[in-house]
């Protein structure tokens, strides 16, 4: 059986659930596996690099869940500021869920945003993608009125870091935090709306 990346990536992603970041091993994944650790380094040139596919495999299945929350609401009517609110809520629940399922992954999220990862790097850039293309969606259904949607959507995201930047992982099982997530996001949907 010839050993491909996927296979390695899922091994490597047991082996961070078992021993979390600061202790898994490419030796470990090698184990795993029953191959040496050269062969895991055929496909992966480095621990870091390993460690990267693995955290953007993972962020693209929290990005595929968000992408369909977002479309349910969206089917179901949602338009202009108010799908924006649904999207925010919709990145909290998803980012507090993954913390709390999967937390030696997300752990490892933690460290590379901490290393200034191109990962980390290219999952922001996703999410403000993604925010201008719902503002510029509310901008031309008439509902939202702002002169720069990539300048507002970097607005609403660095203002809702609170409830997505996984430096406050620890405040998102605290009383109260969904409620003050519905507050900023009413600030946010009224600065947004056109007037």
């Amino acid at each position: 059986m010839a050993l491909d990346a996927e296979q390695i990536l899922a091994a490597t992603e047991d082996v961070l659930r078992r021993h979390g970041p600061a202790k898994a091993t490419v030796v470990d994944v090698a184990r795993v596996l029953g191959v040496s650790h050269g062969s895991v380094y055929r496909h992966f040139p480095s621990k870091t690099a390993l460690r990267e596919a693995v955290t953007r495999r993972w962020l693209q299945r929290s990005e595929d869940e968000l992408a369909r929350i977002t479309a349910d609401e969206a089917a179901g009517g949602g338009v202009g500021a108010e799908r924006v609110r649904g999207w925010l809520r919709a990145l909290f629940l998803v980012k507090r869920a993954k913390a709390l399922e999967e937390p030696e992954l997300f752990e490892t999220f933690r460290v590379l945003i901490s290393e200034h990862s191109e990962v980390a790097v290219e999952h922001v850039e996703g999410m403000l993608a993604r925010l201008r293309g719902l503002i510029e969606a509310g901008v031309a259904s008439g509902d939202c009125a702002v002169a720069d949607a990539g300048v507002a959507a970097r607005a609403v995201f660095d203002a809702t870091a609170r409830f997505h930047h996984p430096a406050h992982v620890g405040e998102w099982e605290l009383p109260g935090i969904e409620a003050d997530l519905d507050a900023v996001c009413t600030l946010i949907v009224d600065g947004l709306r056109a007037r």
